[in-house]
Order: structure tokens, then sequence, then C-alpha cells
């Protein structure tokens, strides 16, 4: 079986989000009539979690109970059987049942007692509220989201316009609350989202033209569902894959458009873990190779002149590897291996002309973004530096900012791993 694909089938889709965004009002999810559990925790991936990360699987496995860990798999966010015409192939399928014993298999390798498929998916949206499957859910300790289409846990886990809890998501929400961990990578990271979770779109569109509620067949198009998805995490809207798909844009003009102050810019194969999920108080630290943005908007001004949107007054920080951050106080507290880094010599900052790594440039370099703010903690030269988008029409502008409380951390006391308090500014040509 190959590994499982990511977003599909969004067409198929789209219809029936309409009919739902119709009936439904901008508003707290629905599911948080019960409170969210403050005893569990989470472990969100940005995506393409390589199958020997070891550090993010231990991580999960742990937090399930460790050698004595059952992990309840659930894979709905990809396509079912029916739609898979590989379906019949274990070398090429990649739909939920077939990702569902991929990922079970994996858990058992990375030392897991026990990983199930939980037979939930659009072939078997009736099991949500099966007792059968609730039993199934309950023996677990643990629970991991696959990647795929976002929508599909909303169609599958969550029941009409109001998306009030299937049985078996009140399920794992009250396991969560009694101390289970709840991981996801990709769509089952975002899925974690409370109110206005992403649904699609890139960043150059989405800056130039804003976002909207719904969920599009333009792929392009910025959109987001506005109640939301699970609503496990609280304290900011979620973003994955950032770093490798430019989504840095994305994500500041939807939590300006929505008035959201903070965003959670997930990269890949990297975890993002919630202590205290849904409480006042989450607690948070970064696991694995790349990090995590925290897009920070509340001292942010928006707005649209003739010419095109504006953005100023963001900040930017950029955590990686057992950085902790703490939500309530908004504090990045770096691990205590790293070095404070001193910026040093009088090499220009390099030209930038892609900084939302466009998909119109295959040549483009991935994580530009963060690329350039790197470079310029690292310069004794420059206080300020100025990347553009590839496209036109406008052409915006990204102005970087070291203002006098930034700062940088290394691991190996000379390259700017960790930063702490870029401004960011956006602005058209």
């Amino acid at each position: 079986m190959r590994a499982p694909r990511g977003l599909t089938h969004r067409a198929a889709l789209v219809g029936s989000i309409v009919l739902t965004l119709v009936a439904a009002t901008p508003g707290t999810h629905a599911s948080s009539e019960g409170p969210t559990g403050h005893d569990g925790s989470l472990v969100l991936v940005g995506g393409a979690l390589k199958d020997d990360n070891t550090e993010v699987y231990g991580e999960i496995i742990d937090r399930a109970g460790g050698a004595g860990a059952r992990i309840g798999v659930i894979t709905a966010a990809s396509v079912p059987e029916s739609q898979d015409p590989d379906a019949a192939d274990p070398d090429r399928c990649s739909n939920s049942a077939c990702n569902g014993a991929y990922y079970s298999a994996l858990f058992k390798k990375h030392g897991a007692a026990e990983a199930q498929w939980i037979p939930v998916d659009l072939d078997h949206v009736a099991n949500a509220d099966s007792d059968a499957v609730v039993a199934q859910v309950n023996s677990m300790t643990g629970f991991f989201f696959g990647g795929g289409d976002q929508y599909r846990y909303i169609q599958t886990l969550l029941r009409g316009p109001r998306q009030k809890d299937s049985k078996v998501l009140a399920a794992i929400r009250a396991k969560l609350a009694r101390g289970a961990v709840v991981a996801g990578s990709s769509a089952g990271a975002q899925i974690a989202s409370g109110p206005d979770m992403v649904s699609g779109g890139e960043s150059y569109e989405g800056v130039r033209d804003g976002s909207a509620p719904g969920y599009f067949d333009d792929a392009t198009r910025l959109g987001y569902i506005p109640r939301g998805g699970f609503g496990f995490l609280r304290s900011a809207l979620i973003d994955t894959h950032t770093g490798v798909y430019g989504r840095e844009g994305r994500a500041y003009r939807l939590a300006a458009d929505t008035g959201h102050d903070r965003v959670y810019a997930l990269d890949e194969n990297t975890a993002l873990v919630v202590d205290h999920p849904g409480s006042t108080h989450e607690e948070l630290t970064v696991l694995g190779p790349n990090g995590v943005g925290v897009l920070d908007l509340r001292h942010a001004r928006a707005g649209t002149s003739p010419v095109g949107w504006t953005l100023c007054g963001a900040r930017y920080s950029y955590l990686t590897d057992r950085d902790r951050y703490d939500a309530r106080t908004w504090r990045v507290h770096p691990s205590s291996d790293k070095q404070r880094v001193t910026p040093a010599g009088a090499a220009a900052v390099p030209a930038n002309t892609d900084v939302f790594h466009s998909a119109a440039n295959p040549h483009g370099s991935a994580y530009s973004f963060r690329g350039t703010a790197r470079a310029l903690a690292q310069s004794g030269a420059q206080n300020t530096a100025t990347a553009s988008t590839l496209e036109s029409g406008p052409r915006f502008d990204v102005t970087f900012t070291k203002p006098d409380a930034f700062a940088a951390w290394s691991g190996n006391g000379s390259t700017a791993d960790t930063l702490v308090g870029l401004r960011i500014s956006i602005a058209p040509r």
C-alpha cells in the first residue's frame, strides 16, 4: 500500500457544504455545549508525518499509556473504498480502510500494544452512532486522526447544521476529558480547530481577494467553515503544511478577516503538543525537525486601499524542537539547550521574490517566508528586510522588522532556529 494521499475529490463535497452553510450561522461550535476536557492532551502534526519519526509517534504512544497504549485510528478524511479506483490493490490503495490499516500497523511498529481502525467514513456514516463502535472507542487510550479532507470529518462525525457530536465523537471527547491523547496529522490536526476552520486556499489569492465562508471547488480560494471543527483547541486558529506551501499569507488574512488574534502555523513532520486543551491555560511544546509559527495579530491593523489589502503591526515567532509556549501569557520559552543568537556579519539578506512559495513557481524555495525571517535574524547589517510575492496585479510586499524586543535562539550557537517577535507588514505595491 502506498502512503496516504492528501486532499482529493474536493468537488464532490461542495454541494453538501453549501447546504450546511446556508442552514448554519457563524458562532460557537455546538459541541461546546459541554466543557472540553482539560486533563488529556493533543498532538497536532502539520502533515507529511514520516514513518520513521520516532519522536512524534513515541510521544503519542507515551501519552496513551506507553507499552499498554491502545490507539484508535480514524481516517474518515480519506476517500472511502467505494471511491478509490485502486481499492482492490494493496500496493496502490489509498482510502479510509486501507489508510486505517496502514496507520494501525505503524503504531504497533512504534510500540503500541494495540491499534485499530475505527470504521467510520463516508461509506459507514451510521457507524458514528453505533453502540458497538462507541464500545470500541471506549476501549482505547488514545486516538489518531489521519489526513485527507477535514470536511469529511464534519460529514461523518458531526450531525446537522449545528454540528452536534455523533455518539462516537462524544465518546472521544469524553475520553480526552479523562486523560486520553488525541493526535492528528494534516486534516486530522485541522479538525481540532474551533470556529472559522480553514477549508482551503492559497496565500496570494487569499491576501488579494480575502476569505469567505464555504468550501470551494476553486482550490486557490480562501474559504473557512464558520462553526469550525471539533473545537478541541481554543487558543488559536490552526493551519498545516505551512512552510512548504507558503501558507503564512492565507493564515494572516483569514485571522484578520474573522477577528482571531493568533494562528498556530504547523510545519510538516513536526508536532505541536498541547496540554490542558480547551482551557484558558493551554501549554504547548514543539517536537520534530521543523517548527511551528505563532502568528500574533493582537496589535495588527488591517485595511483595504484602492490598490489592495494591507496588514501592519502583526508579529511572527517560530518555535522549534522542545521549545514551549504559554498560550495564556503569549510567552515563548526556548528549549534550555538553545543559546541566544547575536546578529553578526554585513551580508545583505538575500532577495526573495516568492515569499509565499507560489504554486506557479515549481522551482521556488519551500519555507521561503521562514528563510527570510531567519536570514534577517542573523544579520548584523539589517533590521528590516522586504520580500515580495511572485504574482503581480498587485504584487504584495512582506516587510520583516526586528523590534527592540526581538530575539533569536540557536541549537548550535550560530544559526537562528527559534525566532521571537519579528514584526510583519503586508502591503500592495
